[in-house]
């Protein structure tokens, strides 16, 4: 289910929750029968207009004499509103993965992890869910393509092929999934055929790279099986070496899950 508490009228209207119902009544609105409603902006905040457009979904849509203006995980409103959304990857399915996303970071990634994703074989329903989820958590919701700390942690690193001065700070994490290391940025170019280990800044600054990099890595580190086998901590373990985020990696999946189908 995409949401995982109440929404509504006197519900528990957590933040994600209430934006992902926004988004999803936004999607439905040509649905609604009678005078256009404005769209919602999605802030999360239950209000009179969210309350009215689902009121007008339930009684309009569903065909309810009555709506009660509050919808919880797994009732058939929910349901019915996930029928609305457009067949095919969407921006606005992207949205409802990761609420807390700014839109103009899902703009700027949507057709860098789409392209990524057909190159890198990650087409199946279980793949996709699973990494969108990973790189939602992993970028803080696509916040941010390279690391906040300045790299010198990983200074004479050897396991990340750390070798020369400077090279903690020259090969910081970077992407979507952070690439760490000489030895990673080094595995990157050979296998993309651009020398990303001269000019390692590239991998945070161009979109496009930055997903590359995550998809990549996911080949890489060989998550495509653990995605199928639906081992949401397996997978976990082999980005993170442990399960730090889980609950947060776990929430986009069921989001994920519910978008697609699963």
């Amino acid at each position: 289910m995409p949401i995982t508490g109440s929404v509504g009228l006197n519900g528990r209207n957590d933040l994600a929750d209430v934006t992902v119902v926004q988004i999803l009544l936004n999607a439905n609105l040509p649905r609604i029968p009678g005078a256009p409603l404005p769209p919602l902006d999605p802030d999360g905040r239950i209000g009179r207009k969210t309350l009215d457009a689902l009121a007008a979904f339930e009684t309009g849509v569903l065909g309810l004499p009555e709506s009660d203006r509050i919808v919880a995980p797994g009732d058939a409103t929910v349901q019915a509103l996930l029928q609305g959304l457009p067949e095919g990857p969407t921006k606005e399915k992207l949205c409802v993965v990761l609420p807390r996303a700014a839109r103009s970071r899902i703009d700027l990634f949507f057709e860098p992890l789409k392209a990524t994703m057909i190159k890198y074989g990650i087409t199946t329903p279980l793949q996709m869910a699973h990494f969108i989820a990973q790189v939602g958590h992993e970028s803080g919701s696509l916040l941010y393509d390279e690391e906040i700390a300045s790299g010198a942690a990983y200074e004479g690193r050897r396991d990340l092929g750390n070798t020369e001065p400077g090279d903690g700070r020259r090969y910081k994490g970077r992407g979507l999934i952070q690439l760490t290391g000489r030895a990673n940025y080094v595995a990157f170019s050979r296998a993309t055929g651009v020398d990303y280990v001269q000019h390692p800044e590239i991998v945070g600054d161009d979109p496009m790279i930055s997903a590359e990099a995550a998809g990549w890595f996911w080949v890489d580190r060989g998550l495509p099986a653990l995605a199928e086998r639906d081992d949401v901590r397996a997978v976990t373990k082999r980005i993170n070496g442990g399960f730090n985020g889980l609950d947060d990696r776990m929430q986009n999946l069921f989001r994920a899950k519910a978008v697609l189908g699963l």
